[in-house]
């Protein structure tokens, strides 16, 4: 086993402050590493190499005087494709944005590299940031080092990839579907999506936009549940505008050991069913805490349906996506919203539904979320969190083809709609929750399994907390047999 490739963020920093190895040394362990596995995961599609190798020189060097820069000195990184990083493409996969080379850094990177990282390259997306899987005709498909013939899901998916395969220290990716949950099952690392608007989206956007967008977060994926708190506490925080009148103080977890939980479970769901395999694990973290003396109820559920929460959660996802689309699109849509029969719930309705509101009616569905969010707000008081899964299988194989409302996966041995799935990110991402997704090891075919944690807002130290004592009891990380050496 290659120690250092798969060691998580905080122990290399560890290593690094106790001059056990260089940040130049471990900068040039992974980009051996990159050498010799990224040409058939195809993971980190663009690098700064120089840059990086310049300012990992200076890391040494500060460290030799006795200077920290921070949580992460010397640690070499990636982030998503997605985020600007001066003198290299933004593009989210498009080919009409190869040239949209941005100028300055985006604020989370920023703040990454104020406290010590070194960020030497950009990992890949799928097109627009829109589907389970990541390729694009600008950088081509990303594997997953668990099955190169399958999906390292998406959008983030570069990122996942590149961190189970031991090629970075650490990973920002973004979600507003399970871009950064769906990727961490799959990949089997560890992935955070933060309660809505405390991470800083600038930068984080196509070109000219400053605006936040609805339900979008940014957050870490790394090898340990430490490493995402660290990511919190550095990014996390006001911009600029609000930065004198508030600061991000969130509440740590009180729970010191599993049997001080009070867990509530939703293991599936009819309107988006999971594989047995899926709901199983779900079912597993819930017994170590039941094993543990801890309080499990596993029918509590909030005082709304599910149905009703995924229709809000459809429509102003929809919204949201399509709020930047080009004019024809809208239009196209609009075309299209008389013809869709009124008890229609295919993906296609909800997204034509979505992309053509009217804000009066954005209004309403936004209205109805925030009884959502106050749905939540009540039913935690009597949990500390509710564990659910991520997605409806482990990951599948590449599925390519065209028309992503025409795609199906195998459920059960039953075939399901593609985007169905989607309800399980939107359960907490409509109400603006946090969720944290721990690995919890592999199935019988060797691919990874993860479950999600979500709590009420700003409860996303206490999420990341119930991640960090679950894998004290299941191992956490684990790498993928082909590329440990």
């Amino acid at each position: 086993m290659d120690e250092i490739a798969f060691s998580d963020a905080t122990n290399l920093v560890e290593r690094l402050r106790a001059k056990e190895l260089s940040s130049s040394e471990l900068l040039d362990h992974y980009v051996a590493r990159m050498d010799r596995y990224n040409p058939e995961i195809n993971a980190i599609i663009a690098t700064q190499l120089d840059k990086a190798r310049a300012r990992a020189k200076e890391a040494d060097k500060a460290l030799a005087k006795g200077h920290s820069w921070g949580p992460l000195h010397g640690l070499p990184m990636t982030v998503k494709e997605s985020y600007n990083i001066s003198d290299m493409a933004t593009t989210w996969g498009d080919p009409l944005l190869r040239d949209n080379i941005a100028t300055s850094d985006a604020v989370a990177c920023q703040r990454l590299q104020a406290a010590g990282a070194v960020i030497f390259g950009k990992t890949n997306v799928p097109l627009s940031l829109g589907d389970f899987q990541s390729y694009n005709e600008v950088y081509g498909t990303t594997n997953n080092p668990y099955d190169l013939s399958r999906v390292p899901g998406g959008s983030s998916g570069g990122s996942a990839a590149a961190l189970a395969s031991g090629m970075t220290g650490l990973e920002m990716g973004s979600d507003i579907g399970g871009s950064i949950r769906n990727p961490a099952h799959y990949c089997g690392v560890y992935g955070h999506k933060p309660t809505w608007g405390i991470l800083p989206m600038r930068g984080h956007a196509l070109p000219g936009i400053l605006a936040p967008t609805d339900i979008s977060v940014i957050g870490p994926l790394a090898r340990s549940a430490r490493d995402l708190a660290t990511v919190l506490t550095i990014v996390g925080g006001a911009d600029e505008l609000h930065a004198p009148g508030w600061s991000l103080e969130l509440p740590a977890a009180k729970q010191k050991r599993l049997g001080d939980w009070r867990v509530a479970v939703w293991a599936d769901d009819d309107l988006a069913p999971v594989d047995k395999a899926i709901s199983d694990r779900v079912l597993q973290v819930a017994k170590l805490v039941e094993d543990a003396g801890g309080s499990v109820h596993y029918t509590a559920r909030p005082k709304f349906s599910a149905d009703h929460s995924h229709e809000q959660y459809e429509h102003l996802l929809y919204a949201a996506i399509y709020a930047r689309q080009p004019r024809e699109v809208f239009e196209k849509n609009l075309k299209r919203l008389p013809r869709l029969d009124p008890e229609d719930k295919s993906e296609l309705a909800y997204e034509t539904r979505g992309s053509t509101l009217y804000y009066r009616d954005w209004h309403a569905f936004n209205e109805r979320r925030t009884h959502l969010r106050w749905a939540w707000h009540e039913f935690f008081r009597g949990f500390d969190i509710l564990l659910t899964p991520v997605s409806a299988t482990t990951a599948f194989p590449h599925d390519q083809s065209p028309q992503l409302e025409a795609r199906q996966l195998t459920v059960n041995n039953a075939e399901r709609p593609y985007f169905e799935q989607i309800f399980w990110a939107g359960l907490s991402g409509v109400a603006y929750l946090p969720s944290t997704v721990l690995p919890t090891g592999l199935d019988d075919r060797g691919l990874p399994i993860g479950v999600q944690v979500v709590a009420r807002e700003m409860g996303d130290l206490v999420t990341i907390e119930f991640a960090r004592q679950v894998s004290e009891a299941l191992g956490g990380f684990s790498a993928p047999a082909a590329y440990r050496d």
